[in-house]
């Protein structure tokens, strides 16, 4: 990982220079009383700083292409707030085929700072409540960096996301600093899908220093995701670190490589850090290759460590026809802290598909236990050699071969 931490620190390096004094001309923006969605949009084409001042909510009811921008400040210190008119946005946000996904804002082109220390709201609330009875409904996600490079997204709040917050598309060198995420339901409708960040086709991406309170995973590598750094988080409800899932759609090769997760919170979640890919007839194929999962501190968490090669595939399945995705080069390093108890105990299971599909995966001073009164804590593993100085807390490992 030498090589890769040092590449990753350039990464870093680069963001800290390349962006300032770069902006000249400077447009502020006020609230309008209709649809300010046009009037951002043209402001961010026409000026080098785009300013939304404190106590300004921009109220946004039309789609943001925002791509194809260059040397752009967006200082947003009001709020950004998206309209929750849900016929129209089922209707004109961006569309992506991967997951059936939308988007209300694309933000795209070279060099652009999106800051400022306010907020972007996505009226959550109502797309909350719709989805409860239409779980066909596709909810947009709030920002999406879409074909951008060199872009930072720092010191702003997002709430109410109505699913995804923050999707990394076709882009390369992001990175996202002091991004504090909130998504809270005030019914009885859960919130569900409220992924913090899901990072797709995309290189050179860093996640640091934020806090995520969501429904959904804290931060999900998506295929072809390369060359990322996950560093000083903190999340919470969750469903984890997660690389994956993988290997869903047939035909299509997903690759996964060089993550590096570290120095993670984790806390009232379903799984801490995770790998899932699927198995089964009609399914793709991949590689999950040097993954990090390092220094996390995790409590109440379903799962705290899990490797699936069998996700959303029976046994009986997976044994018949294991995944596709092979994964390598893993390690699981300084874990510690508590499981929910929700599995009987276990707190960590590394579950492979037959025939070496799983190699190279190191556990290191691991320190998970489970909640007082609930026993021993146990290690799980099945189609796969553990190495490192945990491997024996895992035993053998069966094969279903």
């Amino acid at each position: 990982m030498g090589n890769f931490q040092f590449f990753l620190a350039s990464i870093l390096a680069f963001f800290g220079v390349c962006l300032d004094g770069i902006y000249a001309v400077s447009c502020t923006l006020r609230a309008s009383g209709g649809d300010d969605g046009p009037a951002l949009k043209a402001a961010a084409q026409r000026c080098s700083t785009v300013l939304i001042p404190n106590g300004v909510i921009l109220s946004i009811g039309t789609a943001l292409d925002m791509t194809g921008l260059r040397n752009t400040h967006i200082n947003v210190q009001g709020t950004v707030k998206f309209t929750d008119d849900v016929p129209y946005w089922t209707g004109n946000a961006f569309f992506f085929d991967f997951q059936n996904q939308s988007t209300f804002w694309l933000l795209g082109g070279k060099n652009i700072l999106l800051d400022g220390g306010g907020t972007i709201d996505g009226s959550g609330q109502i797309w909350y409540d719709e989805f409860a009875t239409n779980a066909s409904l596709i909810r947009p996600i709030i920002l999406t960096v879409f074909n951008g490079e060199d872009v930072v997204i720092r010191n702003i709040k997002q709430i109410n996301s109505p699913e995804w917050f923050n999707l990394v598309h076709s882009s390369e060198r992001v990175l996202y600093d002091q991004v504090h995420i909130n998504a809270i339901s005030t019914s009885s409708n859960t919130i569900k899908n409220t992924d913090g960040w899901d990072i797709y086709r995309s290189n050179s991406v860093a996640i640091t220093n934020s806090v995520i309170n969501n429904g959904d995973d804290c931060v999900s590598f998506k295929p072809n995701a390369t060359n990322i750094l996950v560093a000083n988080l903190r999340c919470n409800g969750s469903h984890g670190i997660s690389v994956g899932s993988l290997g869903q759609y047939p035909g299509v090769y997903d690759i996964v490589e060089n993550v590096l997760a570290t120095n993670i919170t984790m806390s009232n979640a379903q799984n801490g850090a995770r790998i899932k890919a699927w198995a089964g007839p009609n399914v793709g194929s991949g590689i999950v290759k040097n993954i990090t999962f390092s220094k996390f501190f995790e409590t109440n968490v379903d799962n705290p460590v899990v490797i699936d090669q069998c996700y959303e595939t029976s046994a009986a399945l997976c044994t018949e026809f294991p995944s596709n995705t092979y994964i390598q080069d893993v390690w699981f390093d300084d874990i510690s802290g508590t499981s929910s108890g929700a599995e009987k105990g276990v707190v960590a299971s590394l579950a492979c598909s037959p025939d070496g599909r799983c190699s190279d995966i190191n556990v290191n001073n691991l320190s998970l236990s489970p909640p007082p009164g609930d026993g021993n804590a146990t290690f799980s593993c099945q189609n796969v050699n553990v190495t490192g100085n945990a491997a024996s807390m895992f035993g053998t490992c069966p094969s279903t071969a």
